[in-house]
C-alpha cells in the first residue's frame, strides 16, 4: 500500500524563486491528508494533478502565514465546485475565529460542514486513528504554539500462506488467529507453530514533519528511528544567532536532530529567501547526516 510524501511549498514566509511557502499531501493507503497550507496551495495542487476533492483531513501547524493563508482559497473553491462531505481540521484554537470571520464578511455558508480538532500547544497527544493510522502531536519550539505531525502506520498482522495452510487444513475460521500471531492446533491435538504457517509482515512506516521549530532535543524520543523526518532548515549555520533570535533551526541542526533520532531519511525545508541556491544548505546538513534531502516543489517521497 501507498505512503508518500508530495512537497507543494518549501519557502519560508516569502515566497521566491518559484519556492511557495509550505505545504504538503500525505497519500497514505489512497487516503490524501493535506499539512499546512500556504499562500498558493490551491494553484500547487492543481500544478501537479493532486484531485484536492480527496483530501477529508487538514493539519496546520501554527498561525504564522505562511502555513495557512492558503486556507480560505482551498475551503472556498471545494464549496464552489459542490463538496458536500466534511473536512477535519485540525488546528490551534484561533483558526476557527479567523475563518468564521472571513466566511462571514463574504456572506459565504459553506455546503460541507468543517469538524474542529482542537490541539493542545503544550502536551504531545494523539488526535487522529482509524484501523490503519495513527496521527500524533509534536511540540515544537517556535515563537508562537507550534506543533507537528507524527503519522504512524498501525502494526500489520501477519501474513498468512496459503499453500501452509491447504497443506495442514486449517479452517478459515482461525485464519484471524493466526494473523494476530497465535499457534494453531488441529483436530488431533498437535500445535502447529504460526511461524509455520505465516510470515512477518512488513514494518509499520512513519513519517514526521516538523515545521517551524529551533533546535530542540525534546522531540527525539518521539521520532526516534522513524522513516523518513521533514525538519525546517530555514538558515545555514554561519546563521546561527539569526536562527535562535528567530526560533528557527539552521542546516546542520536539522541533520543533528535527524542523527541522534536515529531516523532513516531526512527532508530538509523552509527556506530562507534570502538562498537562491539551495545546495549550500543540503551540503551543510549531509555532513552531519548524508542521507538528506532538499524539499524541492513537485518531488514525491515513497516510504517502501
Amino acid at each position: 500500500m501507498v505512503f508518500e510524501v508530495s512537497i507543494l511549498g518549501s519557502s519560508s514566509a516569502t515566497p521566491i524563486y518559484q519556492r511557495h511557502p509550505t505545504a504538503q499531501v500525505l497519500n497514505i493507503h489512497e487516503r490524501f491528508f493535506l499539512v499546512d497550507c500556504g499562500e498558493g496551495t490551491l494553484i500547487q495542487l492543481n500544478r501537479y494533478k493532486i484531485k484536492f476533492h480527496r483530501i477529508n483531513h487538514i493539519f496546520i501547524s501554527h498561525l504564522h502565514g505562511d502555513h495557512y493563508l492558503g486556507l480560505l482559497g482551498l475551503l472556498s473553491t471545494m464549496h464552489l465546485q459542490g463538496r458536500t462531505i466534511p473536512i477535519h481540521l485540525y488546528c490551534q484554537a484561533p483558526l476557527k475565529e479567523i475563518i468564521d470571520i472571513q466566511l462571514k464578511y463574504s456572506e459565504t455558508i459553506l455546503r460541507f460542514p468543517i469538524y474542529y480538532h482542537m490541539l493542545d500547544p503544550k502536551n504531545s497527544a494523539v488526535i487522529m486513528e482509524d484501523d490503519d493510522l495513527e496521527v500524533s502531536t509534536i511540540i515544537l519550539n517556535h515563537r508562537i504554539p507550534c506543533t507537528g505531525f507524527l503519522f504512524k502506520e498501525k502494526p500489520r498482522s501477519r501474513k498468512l500462506q496459503k499453500d501452509k495452510l491447504q497443506k495442514f487444513n486449517v479452517p478459515i475460521s482461525v485464519y484471524q488467529d493466526l494473523k494476530n500471531g497465535m499457534d494453531y492446533t488441529d483436530e488431533f491435538g498437535k500445535v502447529i507453530a504460526n511461524s509455520e504457517l505465516t510470515t512477518d509482515p512488513k514494518n509499520a512506516r512513519s513519517y514526521a514533519f516538523c515545521s517551524d521549530t529551533c533546535y530542540d532535543e525534546r522531540i527525539l524520543p518521539q521520532i526516534s528511528e522513524i522513516d523518513l523526518l521533514y525538519h525546517e532548515a530555514t538558515f545555514l549555520n554561519d546563521k546561527e544567532e539569526r536562527a535562535k533570535e528567530t526560533f528557527h533551526s539552521t542546516a546542520a541542526q536539522a541533520a543533528t536532530i535527524a542523527k541522534k533520532a536515529n531516523v532513516k531519511r531526512l527532508i530538509i525545508g523552509h527556506f530562507s529567501a534570502r538562498y537562491k541556491n539551495l545546495y549550500p544548505l543540503l551540503d551543510e546538513a549531509k555532513e552531519v547526516f548524508p542521507e538528506t534531502t532538499l524539499a524541492m516543489e513537485g518531488d514525491v517521497f515513497s516510504i517502501l
